[in-house]
């Protein structure tokens, strides 16, 4: 897990497997944002990329696994 002095934002795609990440910010039109939401992906939240395959996320979100694709993790800022 990074440090409080580590203040780098970058996509959720780009998080190293098994690293634990908190959500800065989820962009995107305003049904994307609404649909990320209800995923879990809020600003505060703890996200842990589990896997990656064929484009797309495995990721540990309020105790749940999610598959999200490559183009949405790159709208959730970590």
């Amino acid at each position: 897990m990074r440090t409080e002095q580590e203040v780098t934002v970058m996509p959720l795609c780009m998080t190293p497997m098994g690293e634990k990440v908190v959500v800065k910010k989820v962009g995107g039109n305003p049904e994307v944002r609404q649909h990320l939401e209800k995923l879990g992906f809020v600003p505060g939240s703890e996200v842990t990329v589990m896997n990656e395959a064929s484009g797309s996320l495995i990721v540990n979100i309020k105790e749940s696994r999610i598959a999200i694709g490559r183009d949405m993790a790159m709208k959730i800022m970590v």
